[in-house]
């Protein structure tokens, strides 16, 4: 299957640089809901099947557009929000950001124990967004063979979007997501499936090596 990945469209939050990770979180900006708007236009052509968004409204209203062109719903799942920042929830100093990030980066290094500080744990973020990625590939529980999208969006968060890829896509190590960013609005393209794994396609645009 194909398993298109969106980072959701701006907020005052990416503005201000805060770790913005707990429900409901902020609505977009005008920029964002223009980024949003785009979607449609940016996968134009592709013949997607289902769309999923996180429980934070910002990536629920980065979707819409893209559900109303395509005549979809949009599922609404808790395993594709954000890594919770706990403790470092709001905070936009660079120490917050660094033992963020420092976090969600030694998981892929094998450290899945590990937990935010007053958040999750690696293992805990990878099952919960490995379970809504088998749902939408038809292998996840109460789902039967060959039910599945052939083609997939799931509208997520930077963070948990690159930690995830790092852990399961096979031409993705840790050290190319440190470098490549996800900037709002942008698109990181999977061929693959949950039993064989993930090959990145595109990044932000650009092919993967």
């Amino acid at each position: 299957m194909r398993l298109i990945l969106v980072r959701h469209g701006q907020t005052g939050s990416n503005i201000s640089r805060a770790l913005d990770t707990a429900e409901p979180g902020a609505d977009l900006t005008d920029l964002g809901r223009a980024q949003a708007a785009a979607l449609p236009r940016v996968l134009n052509g592709t013949p997607i099947e289902a769309i999923y968004a996180s429980t934070l409204v910002r990536t629920q209203q980065t979707a819409a557009p893209l559900a109303a062109a395509h005549g979809l719903d949009v599922q609404v799942r808790a395993g594709l929000r954000e890594v919770s920042a706990g403790e470092l929830e709001m905070r936009s100093d660079a120490d917050a950001m660094q033992l963020y990030l420092g976090t969600v980066f030694a998981w892929r290094e094998g450290n899945l124990d590990l937990r935010m500080p007053g958040g999750e744990s690696g293992a805990e973020v990878y099952a919960r967004f490995d379970a809504v990625v088998a749902e939408a590939a038809g292998t996840g529980a109460g789902t039967g063979a060959g039910t599945g999208a052939g083609t997939a969006v799931i509208v997520s968060h930077g963070a948990v979007i690159r930690s995830w890829c790092a852990a399961r896509v096979d031409n993705v190590s840790i050290d190319y997501v440190a470098r490549a960013n996800v900037p709002n609005g942008s698109t990181v393209v999977l061929d693959g499936n949950p039993a064989n794994g993930w090959h990145a396609m595109t990044w932000d645009g650009v092919a993967v090596p």
